[in-house]
């Protein structure tokens, strides 16, 4: 039976190995990230977790230093200023996705689950309807059902419809096939630019 605990259990297994092996290569990311530009290899941000709770979330940093104050906020794509050389590749790999699982370690996240959105971004979490607000059930994950039916593109209302997929469904068997399907999203590098503004007000909001 696949329950959270067994759920949790994987995910630690699976993040030690990462971050055991990944050891040297990150190192390696976060000294070039330091000698290509000013401030610290990790980005840190507040996102919103598991039972609406907020923790810091941990990225590699691709972008200049406080570029979320300047520019275009937090929509960015391939062409963005804000962007470093290095963290182009970071983005286009998805390798500034592993401090992450840090993050699975701490108990913030897991592997597979609804992204965990901004504390402001789409809306303040008191602007999310009750049903909205079922995402939230479950540890947010580093990839899940909206990423790969989507991942950027998805206007955000349809993206939380999503995640409550996954919540209602979640298995062993819809976390492998989400699994395997990010691998081939990654590989391809398929939805990993913003084309636009993604957010738009539902009625009553």
């Amino acid at each position: 039976m696949y329950n959270r605990v067994i759920k949790r259990i994987l995910d630690i297994i699976i993040a030690l190995l990462v971050l055991i092996v990944g050891a040297i290569p990150m190192f390696v990311i976060a000294l070039l990230i330091k000698i290509e530009s000013p401030g610290p290899a990790f980005f840190k941000q507040e996102r919103i977790g598991r039972g609406a709770k907020v923790f810091w979330f941990y990225k590699f940093r691709s972008m200049c230093e406080n570029a979320e104050h300047t520019g275009s906020g937090v929509y960015s794509d391939d062409k963005d200023p804000r962007v470093t050389g290095i963290g182009r590749f970071l983005r286009a790999s998805s390798i500034d996705e592993l401090p992450q699982f840090i993050n699975i370690l701490k108990g913030d996240m897991s592997l597979i689950g609804p992204r965990p959105p901004l504390t402001y971004h789409p809306w303040p979490i008191e602007e999310y309807t009750k049903e909205q607000l079922r995402m939230f059930d479950v540890r947010p994950g580093i990839t899940g059902w909206a990423q790969v039916n989507g991942r950027k593109d998805v206007e955000w209302n349809k993206r939380i419809e999503l995640n409550n997929y996954y919540v209602d469904h979640v298995s062993f068997g819809l976390d492998v096939k989400i699994f395997f399907l990010t691998i081939y999203k990654v590989l391809t590098n398929a939805d990993n630019a913003n084309t636009g503004e993604t957010v738009k007000k539902s009625e009553g909001k």
